[in-house]
């Protein structure tokens, strides 16, 4: 039995949200009930959804980023020095869907503030479990991802290398306030690496100006840097997808071109890493993980309610232990269920069948209850 994170049944962090929770977000964007009720609402939401999690024994629970509109937006504009913005239009997926026109740009110097906003969702989550609370932050490789250059005025940083050390240094100090709070399992969700084996996504960084082929180390070090002084039992790992939102997806391409700066350089416990669709390529790249980290495979589809067989998950894991061993493996979805508020195309009796299916599988693979 696996006692710390991640646990051989897991997930990425993001859960659809209750349809009375969507009608309060509705509500107070409407100016119809204030800011306290919103968050009655939430509370009432994210203590209901942390015991559906335990009850189908999920070891680790999160709050199901119930209080976000968007994955990574709304930590990132908590940080001194970053502002959000209407964009002329959102972010673009295959299927020509794209989210609400929202962007982010640095007018200031990067700093941590004196209380991230986060903090306190954080506390309410392992205030109301059991389980092991886990926190989802996005990693700081998508301040830059987003908008390179153009989103950082050159007034204040002249030289982007000031702007990543500033940005690494920043995400220490909120992390460091994590762990003072009590949290041992973070999650940085680092879509940009798996977008980096993607011809199409290289061409489009290249463009713009940016060297793709210099971007793994650059973000290698600031991840590095966020992390560097967390606490011995503070487990980190990193999520890496290729887009999620509303079932559509962005990029395309298997982890070889970035998988030994990813596996070797960065200073995670573990990978939850997208396998659930041939745009994530095969599992040769597993053959390069050291031995002391863990590998939760994303087998199960975020994206569809149709329900996986337990049979087809077992094969699927006897296929990667060819390239890592089967002790170093685990099993999740590929990506969270609600990247954005609006959330996947599927039920939540169908999300909670596919976690379900997760936690059962599991317990016949590596013989854990």
């Amino acid at each position: 039995m696996r006692t710390v994170p991640p646990f051989r049944a897991d997930h990425v962090g993001s859960l659809l949200r209750p349809e009375a929770l969507r009608q309060a977000r509705a509500q107070r964007e409407r100016g119809e009930i204030s800011a306290e009720k919103l968050r009655d609402a939430e509370d009432q939401a994210i203590a209901a959804v942390i015991q559906k999690q335990e009850a189908i024994g999920l070891r680790g629970v999160t709050d199901g980023e119930f209080r976000r509109a968007f994955w990574h937006f709304d930590f990132l504009e908590g940080l001194d020095g970053v502002e959000s913005f209407e964009a002329p239009q959102g972010i673009q997926f295959k299927g020509g869907g794209q989210t609400k026109p929202k962007g982010l740009r640095v007018t200031g110097k990067i700093g941590a503030p004196a209380r991230h906003p986060m903090l306190d969702h954080f506390q309410f989550l392992k205030d109301h479990t059991r389980a092991t609370a886990k926190m989802t932050l996005p990693s700081p490789s998508v301040l830059h991802f987003r908008g390179g250059r153009t989103a950082v005025d050159p007034r204040v940083y002249p030289d982007m290398g000031e702007f990543y050390r500033d940005l690494g240094l920043a995400y220490r100090e909120v992390i460091a306030d994590f762990a003072a709070a009590g949290c041992r399992y973070l999650q940085l969700d680092e879509v940009n690496f798996a977008y980096l084996c993607d011809p199409e996504q290289r061409q489009m960084l290249q463009d713009r100006g940016d060297d793709p082929g210099k971007l793994p180390e650059i973000y290698a070090n600031m991840i590095n840097s966020a992390i560097h002084y967390r606490p011995a039992d503070m487990r980190i790992t990193m999520h890496l997808c290729r887009g999620n939102f509303r079932s559509m997806w962005i990029a395309q391409g298997g982890y070889e071109p970035v998988a030994e700066i990813l596996f070797h350089s960065i200073g995670v416990d573990g990978y939850f890493l997208e396998y659930d669709t041939e745009r994530a390529g095969g599992f040769e790249p597993l053959r390069l993980v050291p031995k002391d980290k863990i590998v939760v495979l994303g087998l199960v589809s975020s994206k569809t309610g149709v329900l996986e067989n337990k049979d087809f998950l077992k094969c699927r894991l006897r296929e990667a232990s060819h390239y890592l061993d089967l002790d170093q493996l685990c099993l999740s979805p590929q990506c969270g269920f609600a990247s954005t508020e609006e959330g996947n195309v599927l039920t939540e009796d169908e999300q909670w069948a596919k976690l379900s299916k997760i936690v059962e599988t599991a317990a016949e693979v590596w013989g854990e209850d």
